[in-house]
């Protein structure tokens, strides 16, 4: 531990009344506690807010075919795909752009 961090353990514990005359370890349990009930009523409220609001209705990814009528091959609307480039390309590339490999 640094300095800094025990004078601020320090200064914690004297103007904190719950952890005065209380040994580190009891206040790092003590300091634990409350994160933990804190996390606890935090998600209490979270659930009760999401238990208040309506269900949200789910988004279905949609597909279509690459042709009509052309079978079972489905493509993802989106970004078209873009074909990947070689490594042989890609070192020339490279080195063609000026980069010494």
């Amino acid at each position: 531990m640094t300095d800094d961090d025990s004078a601020r353990d320090q200064l914690r514990a004297a103007t904190d009344p719950d952890l005065q005359g209380k040994s580190t370890k009891e206040q790092r349990d003590a300091e634990a506690q409350a994160v933990r009930d804190n996390m606890a009523r935090l998600r209490a409220l979270r659930l009760a807010r999401e238990a208040a609001e309506p269900q949200r209705a789910t988004v279905k990814k949609v597909t279509r075919t690459t042709k009509p009528g052309s079978g079972s091959k489905t493509k993802s609307v989106g970004k078209p795909e873009k074909k990947a480039q070689s490594f042989s390309d890609w070192l020339a590339s490279q080195q063609s752009g000026g980069r010494r490999i």
